[in-house]
């Protein structure tokens, strides 16, 4: 599986949405300028999200976009589904492939693909929005940390790193 531009895009500005949202609606134009996707790309992604059910948008002053649900009940797998993104693996191992595999059912290889595919589906959508903020904030605070020039904030750095491995942590798992 290789995601398009279209999903990365689209889990980047939900984020993005999700981490800002406690502002009040969230225009475009300022996810633009943070994620550096173009404005037109945006606005076709957040079509797509808005049909989902995703996103909602706000008219008027002050208007933008707002989550429609909680970022703690919005999963990855949510999100690239939205903008039609395939998760499987290979194309025989898709519920409604279009093309068929007369091979599908002799080929030893086939229960790997559908086991891989489950889990990268199962991996997606146990992975949801309120934690990929977590994991941002923790980012944010490690670079402003290390851009520190104190040793107080490089050992509090240190201290967290070693609890956690070194790794980003996601439900316990480390990725």
């Amino acid at each position: 599986m290789r995601l398009s531009t279209l999903g990365r895009y689209a889990l980047r500005a939900m984020v993005d949405l999700a981490l800002h949202q406690d502002q009040g609606p969230v225009q475009r134009k300022d996810i633009v300028a943070r994620q550096e996707i173009s404005s037109n790309y945006l606005a076709h992604l957040f079509v797509k999200l808005r049909e989902a059910g995703l996103i909602e948008s706000v008219k008027g002053p002050g208007g933008g976009y707002i989550l429609a649900r909680s970022a703690a009940d919005i999963s990855a797998g949510d999100v690239l589904r939205a903008v039609e993104e395939i998760l499987e693996p290979v194309f025989c191992v898709d519920t409604n492939p279009e093309v068929y595999c007369p091979r599908m059912d002799a080929c030893v290889t086939h229960l790997l693909w559908a086991q891989l595919g489950q889990r990268i589906i199962e991996l997606l959508d146990s992975v949801t929005l309120a934690e990929l903020c977590e994991q941002s904030r923790f980012l944010t605070a490690k670079e402003h940390i290390d851009n520190a020039s104190t040793e107080t904030g490089r050992g509090r750095f240190e201290r967290r790193s070693k609890q956690l491995g070194g790794s980003i942590y996601i439900n316990g798992a480390g990725i």
